[in-house]
Parts: C-alpha cells; sequence; structure tokens
C-alpha cells in the first residue's frame, strides 16, 4: 500500500451515518498512521460539528434533501445540488483522494457521483435493510456497496455487494467497563433493574411522550431510567419531570456522550430502530423493544425492526400504539428473566462483528486494483 493514503468520506445527517463514519476514518488511521482523511458533509447538519470534534476536517456543501411535500420549493434544491457538484469536484481535485467512501446522507450524492466522473474508486456503506434514495442513486458509480442486512439484492448490483455489517463505536466494546463505574456514573440504585431510554441523536417526541405518560407506573414497579430525550425536548420534559416532583429514578439527559456506560447499566433498551442502534444493540446482546421513526424514508426503520422480531431477537411497537403500550410492554419484559435472556440470545445472534476492518479492507482492495 502506498504510504500517502488519501482517504475521502462523504455523508452525514444523523448520527447513524456519521458514527459509521468516523469508525472508519478511525480504523484507516489505526492501520495507516500516516494517511491523510477528508469528510464531506452538508452545510448545517450535525456532521460539521460531530466530525471535527472526533479530531478530522471537514468541508461543507450546500446539498439539501428534495422537498416531497411541495415540488416548487425543488428548484433551489436543483440549483444547490449542482453548486455542490462544482463544489465536490473541486474538493476531489485539490485533496486527490484514493477513495471515496460514501456513507449516505445528502453530502455523498454530488461527492460519489464526481468521484465517477473523475475515475477515482468509490465504495458506498449501506446501514439499512431499506437502501435509502441516496445510496439508490449512487449504486451504479460504487465498486463496492458495504451492507448490514440479506437480501439487498433489491436496490444494488448482486456483484457489487459485501456484508460486513455496521460499524458501531469502539468504545462500546470495551472490556475495561465495568456495571459498578456505570452506576456510580449515572448514579443509579445497584439493587434496582435499568431502562435506557434513546431516541436516536435527535431525540424522539414519540418515545418523550410515552415515557411521560408512564412515569407512574415506573416509580411503582421500583425501576429506573436513563433517559436521552434530545436538545430539542430538553426543556420541555424538564418542565413536566418537575410538575410530577422530579422522580429521583428518572435521570433525564439531554445526550448521553458515555453511551457505552449506559449500555454497560442497561437490562433493557427502548430504542428507534434506526440501523446503527440495531447493530450495537445487537454486538452487545441487549434485550431491546424497537418503536420505529415513522419520519423516515420508505419506513425503513420499520423493516429494520422486522428484520429482528422475525427471529424472535427483538419486540416492536409501532409507533402509533407507544403512547398507549410501551412502558406497560416494558415492565412487562423487563420483570421476565427468561424473555430478558432469549432477547439477549437472539440477537447477539445477528451480530456482525469488526465491520470497520472488514470495510477498510475493501476499500484497500479498490485501491490496490486501481494503481
Amino acid at each position: 500500500m502506498k504510504k500517502d493514503l488519501r482517504v475521502l468520506i462523504s455523508g452525514g445527517g444523523t448520527g447513524g451515518h456519521i458514527f459509521p463514519a468516523i469508525a472508519i476514518a478511525n480504523t484507516v488511521k489505526k492501520r495507516y498512521p500516516s494517511a491523510k482523511i477528508l469528510f464531506v458533509g452538508a452545510e448545517g447538519k450535525m456532521e460539521m460539528t460531530r466530525v471535527p470534534g472526533a479530531g478530522y476536517e471537514i468541508i461543507g456543501l450546500e446539498v439539501v434533501g428534495l422537498n416531497r411535500k411541495n415540488i416548487f420549493k425543488n428548484f433551489a434544491t436543483i440549483w444547490k445540488f449542482q453548486k455542490s457538484l462544482s463544489k465536490a469536484k473541486k474538493i476531489l481535485k485539490d485533496f486527490a483522494p484514493d477513495i471515496v467512501i460514501g456513507v449516505g446522507g445528502y453530502a455523498s450524492g454530488p461527492t460519489l457521483y464526481k468521484a465517477d466522473a473523475l475515475k477515482i474508486p468509490a465504495l458506498i456503506q449501506e446501514q439499512n435493510s431499506y437502501a435509502g434514495i441516496t445510496n439508490k442513486f449512487l449504486a451504479k458509480k460504487a465498486s463496492k456497496i458495504c451492507v448490514a442486512y440479506e437480501g439487498m439484492e433489491r436496490f444494488f448490483p448482486a456483484g457489487r455487494i459485501v456484508m460486513t455489517g455496521n460499524p458501531c463505536r469502539e468504545e462500546l466494546l470495551s472490556p475495561d467497563i465495568t456495571k459498578e463505574e456505570a452506576y456510580i456514573h449515572f448514579r443509579l440504585d445497584p439493587a434496582k433493574k435499568t431502562i435506557l431510554v434513546i431516541g436516536g441523536s435527535l431525540g424522539s417526541r414519540t418515545l418523550n411522550k410515552s415515557l411521560l405518560n408512564g412515569i407512574d407506573a415506573i416509580e411503582e414497579a421500583g425501576i429506573q431510567v436513563i433517559w436521552q430525550c434530545g436538545k430539542l425536548y430538553l426543556f420541555e420534559m424538564n418542565m413536566d419531570l418537575e410538575a410530577k416532583g422530579k422522580p429521583e429514578d428518572i435521570h433525564l439527559h439531554e445526550f448521553i456522550d458515555r453511551i457505552d456506560l449506559a449500555y454497560k447499566a442497561a437490562d433493557l433498551v427502548i430504542s428507534r430502530a434506526g440501523a446503527i442502534s440495531i447493530s450495537e444493540l445487537s454486538l452487545l446482546g441487549k434485550p431491546a423493544i424497537l418503536v420505529p421513526s415513522p419520519n423516515v424514508s420508505e419506513d425503513h426503520q420499520t423493516k429494520n425492526a422486522k428484520a429482528l422480531v422475525n427471529k424472535n431477537a427483538a419486540i416492536l411497537v409501532t409507533d402509533d400504539e407507544a403512547n398507549n403500550v410501551l412502558i406497560n410492554t416494558a415492565l412487562d419484559v423487563i420483570n421476565d428473566i427468561d424473555k430478558l435472556k432469549s432477547l439477549s440470545e437472539n440477537i447477539l445472534k445477528l451480530a456482525q462483528h469488526d465491520s470497520a476492518n472488514r470495510i477498510v479492507d475493501e476499500a484497500m482492495k479498490l485501491i490496490e486494483n486501481n494503481e
């Protein structure tokens, strides 16, 4: 492998795109310490702060998604896409990467499109069981498509697909963290069972409202909760908890930085059904209740969840019914030792290990074939 390896990673929009991208970058850096890595994201999206926070340079494009409710607003979208194509071309020429890796999200569209035009090898990493619009659009431009679910031939050329799983945050699998450390960090009672509620990196109104409605039942059951509510909902949820007397066993957070400790403490996880959350739950063997978000393209979170439910590896509660049944379901499950054990064993069987290394292996093969 050449000494001056240059890797460009493009995409973002949500933690589900950003966390795998950073995991891939960290793996490249670990294996090739002298490698130069550049990210390309969408201006105004969370990657513009998260990526620099992880120690990498990022350049933003003005690209935005299609407006499906008002087609006339897409004139601006098309103009921004054309502008982003020009900027992406300049970035690629200036940085001269050996490989471009797209992780989904708006920014990967113009970047990989121009990479193909410039004859730069490109690899796509698709996290979900139902391919996103951008990755479906780019499938013919990519030499390899790394996936985490079976049956992706529905969306991509079969000969280019490689099953790698989704890269997850390295710290989650650290053998050094303990339950005792997790209890101390979150000020938990070791004698009580713990539910972790995570509504994605941006939070979930459905999960937040469902939890609030079940506070009395949770207190009565003697269960403690670590609750990530999201920045948009923090003030409202704090006020609602104040009105309920600030229950001591409800631990509210805008965002959980030490998610490794949160998972370690949790006996049961309530989560949206984003692909990365599911991959993390699988690797850790965590019993889970999945509440798919209805506000995603092609209802892909429901498809993600059903892939687990069909193998008795998770419980599905729909967004519509969550307000009425979610907390009661969670309390039933957390008090059923056999159910927790069964869910844990079954979800662990679905885990894809060492995904970031496997993706980097594929990227390196493309570079070698292009030399």
